[in-house]
């Protein structure tokens, strides 16, 4: 008969590799150094491999170890879950979340949001990772990601909040030294403040409910992969951009910039909270998964 897998050393070993340290792994599953220490050592035994290259200053990840945290912080995950779906509900959520955000949305959108979450459950701690690339979640470890897109069909869980609307704008002053455009083919003639993190940067897919679609091709500028970058060269008067509203919001309503082409836009993408597969998750993530979505919701 086979030997059941050792899952305190599983859970223990993904808690170390995400942290990087067996203290500070001992000090958040309330364990002693000496008892993390055995788990791991138990756990190269029992596989034959070492998990971690060991310093006096430092670990790492050995190759296997590499290769099987995914797994690991799956076990970890799951029995947390398992655990939280049956705690009493009168428990108040505790522990770690980690979650991912693009740049632009995370500054301007969330971070008013969190010390609010954070009032309110204030045993919950949030690791909060902001970045224009979409970060995989299962092997980054994250709780959730809120995503900006028009998602593709995948294993992962998602939850539409709002539709997000993208002008195309520009300063007053650029206007003036150039001219209105009157169609999306005027486009051809301006600069573009474009961003890289799609596949047609230089290429706009413009469409209008009426009039139909219009592909035009600008002379790139400024290409950029960080969103935050474009709206001072846009304000600077460095050219022309599609911007989504909630980055720009302050801009419009103060004047330095201004919408041109009303009606014409990028395809519609939306505002989504994405999960890993399982149904199953801890309650500090369900409670600010919720939290989210109250604040977030097309409405609200």
């Amino acid at each position: 008969m086979s030997r059941l897998p050792d899952l305190d050393a599983w859970a223990i070993f993904a808690r170390v590799a995400d942290l990087g340290s067996f203290a500070r792994a001992a000090a958040d599953l309330s364990l002693s150094n000496p008892t993390v220490s055995k788990a791991i050592t138990r756990l190269e035994q029992r596989l034959h491999v070492a998990l971690f290259h060991r310093t006096s200053r430092q670990i790492t990840l050995t190759e296997s170890g590499q290769a099987v945290l995914e797994r690991a912080r799956r076990i970890l995950a799951e029995g947390e879950a398992a655990e939280a779906e049956l705690s009493a509900q009168a428990e108040a959520p505790s522990g770690l979340v980690r979650m991912t955000a693009p740049m632009s949305f995370g500054t301007k959108q969330l971070a008013p949001l969190l010390p609010g979450f954070l009032a309110t459950y204030p045993g919950v701690t949030l690791d909060l990772h902001l970045s224009d690339a979409r970060e995989d979640l299962i092997a980054g470890g994250y709780d959730l990601a809120v995503r900006i897109a028009a998602l593709e069909d995948s294993s992962l869980r998602a939850r539409r909040l709002s539709a997000i609307r993208r002008p195309i704008v520009a300063a007053p002053a650029y206007l003036e030294r150039n001219g209105s455009p009157s169609h999306p083919r005027d486009l051809e003639r301006f600069d573009g403040v474009c961003y890289a993190n799609v596949a047609s940067r230089d290429v706009w897919h413009l469409h209008h409910v009426t009039l139909g679609k219009w592909d035009v091709r600008v002379r790139a500028r400024v290409i950029t992969n960080n969103a935050d970058v474009i709206v001072p060269a846009l304000v600077a008067g460095q050219g022309v951009a599609i911007q989504p509203e909630f980055s720009i919001k302050r801009e419009l309503e103060e004047g330095k910039l201004v919408e041109i082409l009303p009606g014409w836009s990028l395809e519609p993408i939306s505002l989504y909270i994405v999960t890993p597969p399982s149904s199953l998750r801890p309650a500090r993530a369900r409670v600010l998964i919720d939290y989210l979505v109250e604040k977030l919701a097309e409405g609200d």
